[in-house]
């Protein structure tokens, strides 16, 4: 059955508002909160549809998140997997920015609350806001230890790094170094897969003041695998890979508290370390149990088959914020595919057409350890897969990672710089640090 098309009310906050001729009827409002994968594609699926659109993020850039790794390990500059959202406007004139936070959603009124006390009037809402870090009430783990889902984390990761890193130089300790990532999920493995390459590439020529054996990867695992969705053969070579890079794996090891100086597992065990990156599970902003919709698992908005918040009929969530009657794996493609299946959804509503059931593709997933080593699992037709790992694996994970990225600059940055990172002979690795505070010896007065 098809669905009323909603009454559309003058507001002066709505695009158009204020300008509109009297008497002359106004384009439909869509808002779409969130700038990232889901909300992106939402927006572009709207890019021929009689409305105008408003995109609203807290931050006035998309940060491509299969990246920051790289950013956190000095291979890329930030700017290379960072995407203005207001330029979306270049190709698209429907869309307008707004940034800022959501506070709460009114659905009755149809009213966004900002906060600082501004707001907008929407006519059809997308939900794409995404997930944030899941530190599983972890003691410790969100004040001692550093993620990765940000550009703003990833860069203070960077410079945690190499801050101890310079120190120690300075120091002259001879004390053993160590950096422990918490998860062997795709995050935690790419990471402690570049670390390590980090430090048997470049540190005895970068600092030769240190001794690169005396400096220790670990990855630390609950469960007694790596990389756990992909197929075994999969996860063995990724397991093997890592091993041969000098990452030390800890597999069914809990965490059970973190502290400034390192982590206490699950056994009792302390490991000293200086750093601690969290690269493990993620969940729902907390805020958003004050928007007036629906959670279900995990504090996920559930939404129907075709996308539609539970109970809304102008409303949809997709990506990581959205819970399926049957559930989808908090991955980019599901966000991609959601994305745009909501925005053909809410052009079927304005044209008085019924929605359509989301069906998901599952494309594969992929995963790199380093130079010349990763994993892939690609879906074809029918049920069928390609399965590949080595240097034809990498270089379908370098292609497609290439690919994904917002704009021609952002590609070709991130080619070249990745390009001389991987291929360039080692001695003139040059890593990408910003700013690290000057030591100054604790003896000292």
């Amino acid at each position: 059955m098809s669905e009323r098309r909603v009454n559309h009310q003058v507001d002066p906050s709505a695009p158009g508002g204020p300008a509109a001729v009297s008497g002359a009827p106004r384009r439909p409002h869509v808002v779409v909160l969130g700038g990232g994968f889901g909300g992106l594609t939402a927006v572009r699926a709207l890019g021929k549809a009689d409305v105008d659109i408003t995109l609203v993020d807290r931050h006035t850039y998309n940060a491509f998140q299969p990246l920051l790794y790289q950013v956190a390990t000095a291979g890329l500059n930030p700017g290379d997997v960072t995407f203005f959202l207001r330029a979306t406007r270049m190709a698209q004139r429907n869309v307008s920015f707004r940034q800022a936070e959501v506070e709460g959603i009114d659905p009755g009124t149809q009213h966004i609350s900002f906060v600082g006390g501004t707001g907008l009037h929407y006519d059809y809402l997308i939900i794409a806001t995404g997930a944030t870090t899941n530190y599983f009430g972890t003691k410790g783990a969100q004040e001692n230890s550093l993620a990765i889902y940000t550009r703003a984390q990833a860069l203070r990761l960077r410079d945690k790094i190499f801050t101890n890193l310079e120190h120690a130089a300075a120091a002259n300790t001879e004390e053993d170094l160590a950096i422990v990532v918490v998860g062997a999920g795709p995050t935690g493995v790419e990471m402690a897969g570049a670390l390590a390459e980090l430090r048997n590439d470049a540190m005895a020529t970068v600092y030769p003041e240190l001794d690169p054996r005396r400096t220790h990867i670990v990855l630390v695992e609950m469960s007694d695998k790596v990389l756990a969705p992909f197929a075994p053969p999969l996860r063995d070579f990724a397991a093997r890979a890592l091993r041969e890079r000098g990452v030390e794996l800890r597999l069914n090891t809990s965490v059970a508290e973190v502290r400034p100086d390192g982590v206490v597992l699950g056994g009792g065990e302390f490991l000293k370390a200086g750093v601690v990156v969290w690269a493990t599970g993620v969940t729902v902003p907390a805020a958003v149990k004050d928007w007036g919709l629906p959670q279900g698992r995990g504090g996920r908005i559930t939404v129907d088959k075709d996308l539609r918040v539970t109970g809304f009929k102008n409303i949809f969530a997709v990506g990581d914020i959205a819970l399926l009657p049957e559930p989808l794996p908090q991955l980019a493609q599901p966000a991609l595919q959601g994305g745009q299946h909501a925005g053909k959804q809410v052009v079927a509503l304005i044209a008085g057409r019924p929605t359509h059931p989301f069906h998901y593709h599952d494309k594969g997933t992929m995963a790199t350890v380093g130079r010349r080593a990763a994993i892939a699992d690609i879906q074809l037709i029918k049920g069928r897969s390609i399965r590949l790992t080595g240097t034809l694996a990498w270089l379908a994970w370098l292609f497609v990672h290439i690919v994904m990225l917002l704009g021609n600059r952002n590609r070709l940055a991130t080619f070249v710089n990745l390009t001389t990172k991987y291929f360039a002979p080692s001695r003139r690795t040059n890593p990408i640090v910003g700013d690290v505070p000057v030591f100054e010896h604790p003896g000292r007065s």
